[in-house]
């Protein structure tokens, strides 16, 4: 088995997908994330991480991103 392919059988294991249908914008994006978070953890955990180890990482990375967070201006305002 080529290294692709070894990838893409890793993927399938942690990429669990979020329903498209019957959802708002807001909680399908929202659902998107908190699906993205439980399988990030779910690796971190399979590769050998502690509760405490993947709470500050996921909290430190989210953090970084709010703090990053400049959102574009309206031409209105």
């Amino acid at each position: 088995m080529d290294k692709k392919s070894e990838n893409s059988n890793e993927y399938k294991l942690f990429v669990t997908e979020f329903p498209k249908k019957n959802y708002n914008l807001v909680d399908y994006i929202q659902g998107r994330v908190h699906f993205a978070l439980l399988d990030q953890m779910k690796l971190m955990t399979t590769s050998g991480m502690s509760k405490i180890q993947i709470k500050k990482i996921v909290l430190s990375n989210v953090t970084e991103i709010i703090d990053n967070f400049e959102p574009k201006k309206s031409k209105s305002s």
